[in-house]
């Protein structure tokens, strides 16, 4: 059996460090005892990028907020979808990510981050979120573990009632709020919905084969 390689360990801001691991052609990033992403199971980061893209579909010039790069899965399916004349912005809090995507993931990422349809911002989604009064046409985020997160106490503030009335005033009318998840969450579900947005949740599954774990996506229209 192959054991894994540390390759690098990132620091998160008011929260544990992070570290990237390499098995054979297999990527994991770990927290703690718990592995928050791999390459090996990328199949619901992608389906957060191609169907967020799908509703909005046919805008004109769409601007598109990802929150948290992390391998970079969902943004290259974002860039896979959308036209030439969409924006994306992309913001990271922790360097180490970017670091990691430039340097030992460099292949992975496929040059995605120099698109010239990608800004990238470093720093909390949140504060993007909240200086885009009417910005944005979509919002993914893929932070942390979803609602129930793990790595800061910092990201609850992105799930909580004030961070989805920020994200509902960020959108332009019509726009979708799409909230990637490791577990359903009937409590933030009804938030959505108290927050002025019709929301449609969405199983997937972790791999892109149709297997593994079953992750939650939901996609939230501001009305």
């Amino acid at each position: 059996m192959i054991r894994p390689e540390l390759l690098g360990v990132a620091e998160v801001p008011d929260g544990p460090p992070l570290r990237l691991f390499r098995r054979g052609a297999d990527f994991m990033i770990v927290l703690e005892r718990n592995e928050l992403m791999s390459t090996r199971m990328s199949g619901s980061e992608v389906a957060l990028g191609t169907m967020s893209c799908d509703r909005v579909a046919g805008r004109s010039a769409p601007h598109l907020l990802i929150g948290g790069y992390g391998m970079g899965f969902t943004l290259r399916a974002v860039l896979g979808r959308v036209g030439p004349d969409a924006h994306v912005t992309v913001a990271e809090l922790v360097p180490g990510i970017i670091e990691w995507a430039r340097g030992p993931m460099a292949t992975l990422t496929d040059g995605c981050l120099d698109d010239p349809r990608v800004t990238l911002t470093m720093g909390d989604v949140g504060a993007a979120i909240r200086s885009g009064t009417g910005r944005y046409d979509a919002i993914l985020l893929d932070v942390d573990n979803g609602p129930d997160g793990l790595t800061r106490p910092g990201n609850d503030g992105l799930y909580s009632s004030r961070g989805l009335v920020a994200a509902h005033a960020a959108l332009r009318p019509g726009g979708v709020l799409a909230v990637w998840s490791a577990a359903p969450d009937p409590a933030f579900a009804r938030r959505l919905s108290q927050s002025g947005f019709a929301v449609d949740e969405v199983k997937v599954r972790a791999r892109d084969n149709g297997k593994g774990a079953t992750h939650v996506i939901w996609f939230a229209t501001r009305r």
